[in-house]
Parts: C-alpha cells; structure tokens; sequence
C-alpha cells in the first residue's frame, strides 16, 4: 500500500496534467487553424450547404431552423434534384465541400439508392430526395409551426 506522501503525488501530478493545453484546445478555442481552412460555425456550414446546393441546381430548397426544437442539430435543409443521378452528385459534392473548406466529414446515407441521401454535419443535417420520395414522405411538414409532430 503507498504511503500518503505517494498518493499527494499523483494526484498532484494529475492536476498538472489535466490543466494543461493542447494545440488542439488552443485551435478549437479560436486560435488560428494549421490546416487553412475556414472556421465551422453551424451558420457558416449552413451558408455553405445553401450555396452547394445553388451551384448544383438543387430545386425546392427548404430551410429550416431547429434551434431549441430538437438535440440532433442547429438547421435542417430539405432539397430535390431531377434525378437519381444528381441527387446523388449534389451529396457526393457537398461532403466533398464542407470536407475540404471546413474539415468538416460528414455521413451519408442513401447514397446507393439515389432516392433520399441523409447527409449529416453534425450540426447540419441535410436531406436530399427525389421529388416522388419528397411528396411521399413530406418531412417538412413535421417541422412547420402549428404541426402537431412539432410541439
């Protein structure tokens, strides 16, 4: 069994070590960034999304804000695209974007299919379907003010 003069010293070297900063914290608390890339604010992210999805020609873009209505995220963004084809190149290219501007690598799921791609940020999740699977599912109606889904 360690004498006590033993334990007052690893617990006094934990104390040092947990103080202690890393680069990482100094990055994360706002420090300049060793890769170049942009900060990834949720309103920054949510601005590139919206502009990816311009410059693909992503059709009824829905904007919705999910600040203090759910955990899962800040925004959710709602597109379509004519085809199984584009909506598949417009998810490929925006994990692409937000991979390369924010570092930011975010989960896709649907990609196969083509129908509905679920691309998830973290902070922004995106759905982008084709515009069958879109009126079939209506998912932006869950998320409209006065819906019973929404309160």
């Amino acid at each position: 069994m360690p004498g006590a003069g033993a334990m007052t010293a690893h617990i006094k070297e934990d104390n040092v070590l947990s103080l202690s900063t890393s680069a990482a914290d100094a990055v994360n608390a706002g420090g300049p960034s060793m890769t170049g890339t942009k900060t990834a604010t949720s309103d920054a992210l949510l601005a590139a999304v919206l502009q990816s999805l311009n410059d693909d020609k992503a059709e009824d873009v829905v904007q919705i804000n999910l600040r203090g209505k759910s955990e899962m995220g800040d925004h959710m963004v709602i597109a379509s695209g004519r085809s199984t084809r584009q909506v598949i190149a417009m998810a490929e290219k925006l994990s692409e974007r937000l991979k390369h501007d924010f570092n930011v690598f975010s989960k896709l799921e649907g990609k196969d299919s083509g129908d509905w791609v679920l691309i998830d940020t973290g902070d922004i999740i995106v759905h982008i379907f084709r515009p069958e699977v879109r009126d079939f599912y209506q998912i932006e109606k869950m998320w409209q003010p006065g819906s019973a889904a929404a309160t």
